[in-house]
């Protein structure tokens, strides 16, 4: 009896992973860590080039892009993304930006990357309005 109740216990955690429900904690972080470093990008740029500079979001097909740079960069297809950003940088429903100003501030925002609406993991890309400092939150 304890031998199927562990057996049902390991299965019922594993189960979800091995399937696929969700994108892992892996692939979150790898998300997070990807815009965390380009934020960081686009902040040098402004502050070296002395002028506003964008990180462009595209959350419905998870992808971003740096101000002036036609390449697009992929995030994993399982992450879902939200973006908290001033109002005058959302662009569409599902398209916003964060600017970055020459002195190395931001307007500041907090880009989420989460394995659902519902779900508590979740990995903050938080940016500083008055600093620009980038951190990852968990």
């Amino acid at each position: 009896m304890v031998v199927l109740v562990l057996v049902a216990i390991v299965m019922g955690t594993a189960l979800p992973i091995l399937l696929g429900d969700g994108p892992t904690d892996r692939e979150m972080r790898s998300a997070a860590r990807q815009l965390a470093a380009a934020a960081r990008h686009v902040r040098a740029e402004a502050v070296a080039q002395r002028r506003e500079t964008f990180l462009v979001l595209d959350l419905e097909n998870k992808r971003f892009r740096i101000d002036q740079d036609s390449r697009e960069y992929q995030l994993p297809e399982a992450v879902l993304l939200a973006l908290f950003t001033a109002q005058t940088d959302q662009i569409s429903e599902t398209v916003g930006s964060i600017r970055f100003f020459p002195d190395g501030g931001s307007n500041g925002g907090r880009i989420t990357v989460s394995a659902g609406e519902n779900s508590d993991r979740k990995y903050e890309v938080d940016i500083d309005w008055l600093t620009g400092r980038v951190a990852i939150l968990e």
